[in-house]
């Protein structure tokens, strides 16, 4: 049985399994947002299971669910909206924690899978699947993927010198994420007009016609990552302290990063070959989660409770208001509108220090 003590100064409990090889701390404000977001979550999944053209209860759903459903409830839960909605929930999830152990691993508010190229490299490799090779919607995932890893591996490769350096990681990223965009670019203009609607539509990204096909890879990737990430996501807080800091407290600190981008690539990659490049969830779920935890350390779990919330709130706002448009619409809107804010706020700080 797992034991807990409390910290003294920080009002905060720490879970111990009876051997100590286990520990995890704990803050009561975080324990009770993480809850809240939770509860938010299976709410609003259940609103997505429930309304739509064809208007269902709860009840009705549960029973599909269970197998005592008509052919037609079947069809709409198992087959259109459960999929869609798991989707979003894995996509949302992965996208947030890779977006919290970038910044975390950068210690900028903009260190995001956005901005330093991992997401418009597995969109060059989605479009040049669409419009290369012409194939289906698993070869572009599979071809998102590819990019994504290939695009994470030449920045490392790029940004490696005497280890990684995540300031220069940083730059680099920052650069090649600038060339990605020209050629991604590039590439659609040079595309029969059938292939650049359908690479367009991608680049916006979505959850329409997702089906099992991609829950499947998606949540088969989250159970290998997310253990890593839990893990190692530990060492956050220490590797935020300066590198002489965190090796005088016995953390690895090449091998920790390396691991943990190696996981944040992995689940930005992923995610971005279920759903297409879902604009800016990576960067506001995490800083959004951080600011209702008050929380000195990344937060993991409650930025992938706070990125399933977002990518279902907004499928949810495309699906009742938007007439289904891409969910990439609504999640550019509310990540603009955050960035800016973001952007001000910190000169607003940048202004006191003075």
């Amino acid at each position: 049985m797992a034991t807990t003590k409390e910290h003294p100064r920080m009002s905060t409990r720490v879970l111990r399994t009876p051997g100590g090889g286990l520990s995890l701390r704990i803050t009561p404000r975080a324990a009770i947002v993480v809850a809240l977001l939770a509860i938010a979550v299976f709410f609003l999944g259940a609103v997505s299971m429930t309304t739509g053209d064809y208007p269902l209860s709860v009840g009705e759903v549960i029973q599909t669910l269970f197998g005592f459903g008509d052919r037609s409830t079947e069809f709409i839960v198992t087959t259109l909206r459960l999929p869609r909605l798991l989707t979003a929930l894995l996509v949302g999830g992965a996208l947030a924690v890779s977006g919290a152990i970038l910044q975390s691993l950068s210690g900028n508010p903009l260190g995001s899978p956005d901005f330093i190229g991992f997401t418009e490299g597995a969109a060059a490799g989605a479009l040049l699947t669409i419009i290369v090779v012409h194939g289906g919607m698993l070869q572009v995932s599979l071809g998102a993927l590819v990019g994504g890893v290939v695009t994470a591996a030449l920045i490392a490769l790029l940004a490696l010198k005497g280890g990684v350096h995540t300031f220069r990681l940083i730059l680099v990223g920052i650069g090649v994420n600038a060339m990605l965009i020209a050629f991604n670019s590039y590439l659609i203009t040079r595309a029969a007009w059938q292939d650049g609607l359908a690479a367009q539509a991608w680049l916006v990204g979505g959850l329409n016609g997702r089906g099992w096909e991609h829950v499947g890879p998606v949540a088969i990737a989250i159970a290998v990552l997310l253990p890593p990430a839990f893990v190692y996501g530990r060492r956050l807080s220490l590797l935020e302290m300066g590198d002489d800091s965190a090796k005088g407290l016995g953390v690895p600190v090449q091998r920790s990063r390396v691991v943990l981008l190696g996981v944040s690539v992995g689940l930005c990659s992923i995610a971005t070959a279920a759903a297409g490049p879902i604009a800016f969830l990576a960067l506001a779920a995490p800083q959004l989660a951080k600011r209702l935890t008050r929380s000195s350390g990344p937060g993991l779990a409650a930025a992938a409770l706070m990125g399933m919330l977002l990518l279902v709130t907004s499928d949810l706002i495309t699906q009742q208001f938007l007439a289904g448009l891409p969910v990439g619409l609504v999640t550019g809107a509310i990540g603009g509108l955050y960035l800016a804010w973001l952007l001000v706020s910190r000169r607003g700080v940048s202004r006191a220090a003075r």
